[in-house]
């Protein structure tokens, strides 16, 4: 743990490296404010809580995440110190997971930033804040799978341009995938059990009943084995382009 432990922090401080960092967490926090406040309603639903503010996190997920995750294996493998990492004492699991736990850290400062807004309706009513504990720690689950999408398709090329669109495509489909429209437009040709599966594939519907202050274990289970699930697929991916 010690390997991952040292790689995560050389990877989380290069983050603060560049003003790029800076600039991810000033654009998040402006979008969060303008979808709470403004798209959201939040002042014209006369509503204590922060439904506005949870329901537009999926969306902003799909471009913000893959941005941060675009550059953690394509960047190493344009300017080739990704043969460097290898030789490295650490295996490709304690790589790939240092490099994603830095990312998610990232991500987790940028949420809890957000913090003032849980302190503004807490001062202007009394809202429930167990559920939206719940929904910050959904929130963040669901960053967890976006980016883990995101990190096997930057691993995939070197091109950080092509692992942002393929990563914004992918989580896309995850994204609505258990969405009742999608679901209607596949009936008529899927068997149900297919279709079933698609269902549970969809990071809205897991995300939506954590949002609602339902922390059910199997929503929980959900977004952990999507996260190990792309993980491993990223160090698989990472594994046959070394044999390249």
């Amino acid at each position: 743990m010690n390997a991952v432990s040292a790689l995560f922090r050389r990877e989380f401080a290069a983050y603060f490296a560049t003003p790029l960092a800076y600039i991810f967490l000033v654009i998040f926090l402006m979008l969060t404010g303008v979808f709470t406040f403004y798209l959201g309603g939040f002042y014209e639903r006369g509503q204590a809580d922060l439904e506005a503010f949870f329901a537009f996190h999926p969306w902003l997920y799909l471009f913000l995440v893959p941005a941060i995750a675009m550059r953690a294996w394509a960047e190493e493998r344009k300017s080739g110190t990704v043969e460097l990492l290898l030789t490295l004492p650490i295996s490709m699991w304690q790589a790939v997971l240092a490099k994603f736990l830095a990312a998610w850290s990232f991500i987790a400062i940028a949420l809890a930033l957000t913090f003032p807004m849980w302190i503004t309706v807490n001062y202007l009513g009394a809202p429930d804040n167990g559920a939206i504990f719940a929904a910050y720690l959904g929130s963040l689950l669901m960053a967890g799978g976006y980016l883990a999408i995101g990190m096997c398709m930057s691993a995939a090329t070197s091109s950080q341009v092509i692992a942002f669109i393929v990563t914004v495509v992918v989580c896309f489909f995850f994204t609505l995938a258990g969405y009742p429209l999608v679901l209607e437009a596949f009936r008529a040709w899927l068997p149900e059990a297919l279709l079933e599966l698609l269902a549970s594939l969809g990071f809205l519907a897991h995300f939506e009943a954590i949002r609602k202050g339902v922390l059910d274990l199997r929503d929980v289970v959900y977004f952990a084995a999507m996260i190990g699930f792309w993980l491993y697929a990223s160090a698989i991916v990472i594994d046959l382009k070394k044999a390249d």
